[in-house]
């Protein structure tokens, strides 16, 4: 695993048990699974990172679209009429409402969303999609609980969702402006997913489709048969939301000694040019079952680092900054459908990034090492209306430094269990903990879909472990929720 805090995650590892994913990038898919083997409810909790019915999903970027269909010759008089009326709304509205219980017990979030899409077909190949969100957190206007700056930040955000043009020509496809691209293959992992960026304000109790956020880019596909390259160029990077120091789920930054104090500088972002842009290939194919994919990327990090700084005068202070530097990436996926039982992995070396470290006499208080991260997973279907999966990951440091929290090998794994019911209510339980110290995130939460296009769910998020660890530094957050959603 990679490793932030005492368990050596990075805040890219996160589980996701009920994805509602944005429009992913086309690639191979698996081969069919029977659909009596899945339960109903599986779409609604891994949407983005399952393997579908090869029947159902379309090989081209068309399959991003409410129509599934080739694209047409231009189009004039009705033909142009009849694209037009096809770009309807679509989106949802959702509320969830959570209460820290450990004391001094507090209202954490208050959020209603609002996500709202359009797309159409301009003709000659040529689609169009825009999309915004609206959140507006009540936390922050009824209670006075965290500091002004975290109120200031978190209470309202209008945010640019996927925005771009699809233009098709022969087995070439080009995706221009603002997107999202993603390369990882888990079930809710996102090891593997290194172009998204992710609003962490929320930490990693978020879907998916709310936390990534997308990128400004220009992204070229080639298919042919069961082979598919993808070319991504980024020349305006989004980076990770982390907040503001005082929010409920501030990244994490190694303590500073007994009696220093500690001081948060703006994080500081890398300036705008071709220096500074992020670009990467990825290569996948389909033999004899087998989806294998391959990937190089060179970025500047969309997660910061906290460089820091200790001065003695007037008083001892740590001075911290998140920045974010250059780091290269090499990787792979791969995925097999043995009927009600599906196999997955990834691997990916990353080398330039940097880790914070507990030594007070380091003179910026990092250190670079290079990492390689494996993980496996296995999904369970063959009970009738009940998933299992399981996944076990591990991070390697190179070169290990002493100083930093995580040790030489990191271990972790995650286990979700599903049952539905009814066509109406199911349960779920997530847990996910490191192998090398307690440390974990229990996550157990009922879903009931009480009228068409609306769910209601209650859940609990526990957390434990030690202060330094990935899930431990939030041990008295522990919040009860509820969440009302309805999708249009």
């Amino acid at each position: 695993m990679a490793a932030v805090g005492d368990t050596g995650m990075t805040d890219h590892s996160v589980v996701d048990a009920s994805d509602r994913s944005e429009s992913r990038p086309t690639r191979i898919m698996l081969a069919a699974k029977p659909a009596d083997a899945l339960p109903t409810s599986r779409d609604s909790l891994f949407g983005d990172d399952e393997p579908e019915a090869a029947a159902n999903q379309p090989a081209r970027r068309e399959s991003l679209f409410d129509d599934d269909q080739p694209s047409s010759p231009p189009e004039t008089g009705a033909a142009k009429q009849s694209s037009a009326r096809a770009a309807g709304v679509k989106g949802f509205i959702q509320n969830v409402m959570a209460y820290d219980w450990p004391k001094p017990r507090h209202w954490s979030e208050m959020m209603t969303r609002v996500d709202l899409s359009t797309q159409g077909d301009l003709g000659n190949q040529v689609k169009w999609k825009l999309g915004a969100r609206v959140d507006y957190d009540a936390t922050y206007t009824f209670t006075d609980f965290y500091p002004q700056a975290v109120a200031d930040n978190q209470r309202f955000n209008v945010l640019l969702r996927e925005n771009y043009l699809d233009i098709g020509a022969g087995d070439w496809d080009f995706r221009l402006g603002r997107q999202q691209i993603v390369w990882g293959e888990m079930v809710g992992l996102l090891f593997g997913d290194v172009v998204s960026a992710k609003d962490m304000r929320q930490f990693i109790l978020p879907t998916f489709d709310i936390l990534r956020i997308p990128q400004w880019a220009a992204r070229a596909e080639y298919f042919k048969n069961d082979f598919h390259a993808e070319l991504v160029w980024i020349p305006v990077a989004s980076y990770d939301n982390i907040g503001k120091p005082g929010s409920e789920f501030f990244v994490y930054t190694p303590p500073p000694p007994p009696g220093v104090a500690t001081v948060f500088r703006n994080e500081k972002f890398p300036a705008r040019g071709l220096d500074h842009t992020n670009y990467g290939l990825r290569l996948s194919v389909l033999r004899d079952g087998w989806d294998v994919a391959g990937f190089a990327y060179s970025s500047m990090s969309v997660a910061p680092t906290f460089y820091r700084a200790i001065v003695a005068d007037p008083l001892p202070t740590a001075i911290y900054q998140a920045r974010h530097d250059r780091i290269n990436q090499l990787g792979g996926t791969l995925g097999k459908d043995f009927g009600s039982l599906v196999l997955k992995g990834e691997v990916v070396y990353t080398r330039g990034r940097k880790y914070e470290v507990t030594n007070a006499t380091d003179a910026d208080g990092v250190v670079p090492q290079n990492t390689l991260l494996w993980v496996l997973g296995l999904d369970f279907n063959q009970f009738a209306d009940t998933r299992i999966n399981a996944q076990i990951f591990q991070n390697h440091f190179f070169n290990h430094d002493p100083d930093i929290i995580p040790l030489a090998k990191e271990y972790g794994y995650s286990l979700l269990l599903n049952h539905k019911f009814s066509d109406k209510f199911e349960a779920q339980a997530l847990w996910i903990a490191s192998l090398n110290r307690t440390d974990w995130l229990l996550r157990p939460r009922m879903n009931w879909h009480f009228e068409k296009n609306w769910s209601l769910a209650m859940g609990v998020d526990i957390f434990k472990g030690s202060p330094t660890g990935y899930f431990g530094r939030y041990d008295a957050k522990d919040r009860v929720y509820t969440e009302i959603l309805y999708n249009f």
